[in-house]
């Protein structure tokens, strides 16, 4: 992971990773944490793919939603997605490699709006522009984790 900003922003980020059994099991990898940003990157597996043979939307989506959730939890209370939309730009092929970068645009009281864009590195090329607004919890209802 780049080491840019706060210390406690990256063990934050790091003990998330830790404790994120999706973002494990798909082999989602935190690049960059830092206050309101975060850069995650996956690369398509085979098996990732839709009835067209191309990179299933879901899957983009759930990078995107990843990278969106560890920039906005970087001030450390649990934050979650309130709402979010992806627009698919182009298709994705097993093999590529996206990187997801989330950017915060606004955050006032319990409420943030962030922008995530997804693109695959090998050519730069933008596949997926994603916008989510999150909202802080009260407290900390899943002490870390979430509720069984």
């Amino acid at each position: 992971m780049h080491l840019t900003g706060d210390n406690v922003v990256h063990a934050h980020a790091e003990a998330m990773h830790a404790r994120d059994l999706t973002c494990k099991a798909l082999g989602i990898a935190l690049e960059e944490a830092e206050p309101g940003r975060a850069v995650l990157s996956m690369r398509l597996a085979e098996d990732m793919v839709n009835a067209h043979g191309i990179g299933h939307g879901g899957y983009v989506f759930l990078l995107a939603d990843s990278a969106f959730a560890y920039a906005c939890n970087s001030y450390g209370p649990v934050t979650v997605a309130q709402t979010a939309q992806v627009s698919f730009l182009q298709p994705v092929r097993p093999g590529d490699l996206l990187a997801a970068e989330a950017v915060e645009r606004a955050r006032q009281g319990r409420t943030g709006l962030y922008d995530v864009t997804v693109t695959r590195r090998d050519d730069g090329a933008v596949v997926a522009e994603f916008r989510g607004h999150s909202v802080t919890l009260s407290g900390n209802p899943f002490g870390g984790q979430a509720e069984r």
